[in-house]
Formats: C-alpha cells, structure tokens, sequence
C-alpha cells in the first residue's frame, strides 16, 4: 500500500493502529491556536444540528461519539469564515490586472526564487516522476502562502464549522458548499483522531485550508504523500512532502505532460462568435477546427493542438478584457482553484521564478 492509500485508510478504517500522520509536536507554535479570543463567536454545541451531525459522525466512522460531540461542541463561529466566503457586491468587475500584480511582484519572485535554489533536486524529481512542471508546483505554493511565510491565523476547526454550519446563504451554491464543509469537517475530525491530535491546535485559512499549499483535510487525506521519506506526510514542515504533494494533486486530477496550458488567441471580427466561444466557460470544448471557425485565430503550435480548447474571458475592469486558449491542462490548474485569474497567476508565477533562478 502506497503512502496516499495508507492516509485513505487511516480516515475511513473504523479501527485501524497506524503510526501517527502528524504528531502535536510536528506542528509549529505559529501554526497552533491558542485560547480562543475573548470575543469569539458562539459555540456549536448550542447549535442542535452541529450537535446531531456529530452524533451521525461518530456512528459512521466509529468513533467515541463524547470526544466527537466535545471537538464540534468546543467551535466557535468565525464571522472571517463567513465574510471570506461571501460573494462581493454585484455589479464590482474583475481586474486581471490588478490581480496579477499581487502575486507577481519582487517580494514573491525573490522567495520563490530561493525555495527554487533550496529545492532545486526535489523539484527536479517530483517533475521525472509525476510529468508536472516545476514551474507550477512553485507557482502554487507562492500564490498560496508565499512559501511559507502565510499559512493562516484562523483555527481550523472554527472555520470549518461554522462553513459546515453557517454558510452564507447569499451564496449561489450555499446547500451545495455547506455539504461540502460538513464532509471537510468529517474528514478533520477522523484524521485528529487517527493521529491523536487536538483539532482545535491547528491553524489555517479563513476557510480551513492547512500547510504550505493550503490543502483542506480532504485533499491532505487523498493526494498528501511523504515525498521525504520519513514515515509521515507533514505539509506544515517538510517542504518535500509540500513539493511532492502538490505534484501528485495535479498528475491526480488528470495533468497531460508535456501539454501546454494555453496558447495565446487572438480574433477575426469578420467570424467572431463571442458569445458561443465563452459559453463553456473554461471547460475545454473545442476542437482547434471548431475554434477558429467561430472566428478565434490561433498561431504555430496551437494550430497542431491535439485535444480541445477553451476561450478564457480575463476581465480587466474598465479596460478590455484579455484572453488565451486553454487547453485541458490549464483545467486541471483550476482544480486546485476554481478560478481562471488563480490559475493564470500560479503559471505565470512560476515561469517567472524559472526564469529568475536561472534553470
């Protein structure tokens, strides 16, 4: 049984003796939460349908439904979960832009570009032996927490549970991204068991995502590896297992290598179908054939693409929007988020790096 399948296990085994994933100690101080704060939110154990989801847990995964009900009961609602998660005002536009300039700027190139030189041999081995460029594997862990230096001040356990409990429902998707908390917290929760973790130590983003790459419990349990060797899986320290982690995330959601993720489009107005191009959104749909008749005019090598395309609209405020053809690989970068602006700042984070580390 490989590294991944032994994490699967340890979250859905009803009884199973394994060596610890992570210990507390393993944990930095930073990343440990405190007492809660004097003006924290509620807790759920007032809450009767947190209570009775704990009840459910506890059965399905066999666990001691008393410390379940007490880890639930001990959360708090985190009002950053809510406002995080709350879609912004309508009628606010997008800014490529002004996005970008976040992420690729001199701070993030010069760090990125030291945890390039520090972990030039990882990285070269995550790329032989997953297919995902290096590039995007420093691209992500940039973009995500600055390679470390940002992996969030919130416990874990408030935001999950108050995401699993709370969520806005302003939302579009409020039932469907509720559901998907509750299984988040579920999967917490029988990991901290397993490992004989307090839940409430750790910290994470406003929405629960932990470590260097901000992986939710759920990724950490199904794509997490230790790529160090060490016997453990450990996103908060080991910056191997981060590297190889996030390779394995990728080649597992369907990574093509040797693919591009874009090429670059531009347009015949006397052809264009705007509107049926953007349809799918970034879904690839596409063939180059089926393209360029709705009026996309590609170059070189996009020209002999061999799977499909997709039109992505970059929005620019005031300002016309940008746009590429993205390619299936580019879908798969939006697996880790769910948003065209992330992806394209993780690629071109990463070239950038590339570039400056002189590879």
């Amino acid at each position: 049984m490989n590294r991944r399948d032994l994490f699967a296990a340890l979250l859905s085994a009803p009884a199973l003796s394994a060596a610890p994933v992570w210990s507390q100690t393993d944990i930095p101080a930073k990343r440990r939460a405190g007492a809660p704060v004097a003006d924290a939110g509620p807790l759920y154990r007032d809450v009767p349908a947190a209570m009775a989801f704990a009840d459910d847990l506890a059965q399905r995964r066999g666990l001691d439904a008393t410390w379940v009900r007490e880890q639930i009961g001990r959360a708090r609602k985190l009002d950053a979960a809510i406002r995080g998660v709350t879609p912004p005002p309508t009628g606010v536009p997008k800014n490529w832009a002004a996005y970008r300039a976040r992420f690729i700027e001199p701070i993030r190139l010069a760090a990125g570009q030291r945890f390039w030189q520090d972990n030039r041999d990882t990285l070269a081995r995550a790329e032989a032996q997953f297919g995902v460029p290096a590039s995007l594997v420093v691209g992500v862990i940039g973009v995500e927490t600055l390679y470390g230096r940002h992996t969030g001040t919130h416990k874990v356990m408030d935001a999950i549970t108050t995401l699993a409990f709370d969520f806005p429902s302003v939302h579009p998707r409020a039932a469907t991204r509720s559901a998907f908390f509750r299984d988040e917290l579920e999967q917490l929760l029988a990991l901290c068991q397993r490992s004989d973790i307090d839940p409430h130590s750790l910290l994470g983003s406003f929405a629960g995502a932990m470590g260097w790459p901000q992986f939710m419990p759920s990724s950490w349990a199904n794509y997490a590896i230790d790529f160090d060797g060490d016997g453990k899986v450990d996103l908060f320290n080991s910056q191997a297992d981060v590297i190889g982690s996030v390779a394995n995330y990728f080649k597992t959601f369907g990574w093509q290598t040797g693919m591009p993720t874009h090429y670059p489009v531009r347009f015949d107005d006397n052809k264009l179908d705007l509107e049926t191009l953007l349809a799918p959104d970034i879904l690839p749909s596409f063939s180059v054939e089926a393209f360029t008749a709705k009026g996309a005019v590609l170059d070189g090598p996009a020209l002999q693409h061999p799977g499909k395309l997709a039109l992505v609209e970059l929005q620019n405020a005031d300002a016309p929007p940008s746009y590429v053809a993205g390619t299936d690989n580019f879908y798969v970068v939006t697996r880790y988020n769910w948003s065209s602006y992330y992806a394209m700042a993780v690629i071109e984070l990463g070239e950038a790096v590339k570039a400056g580390a002189g590879r």
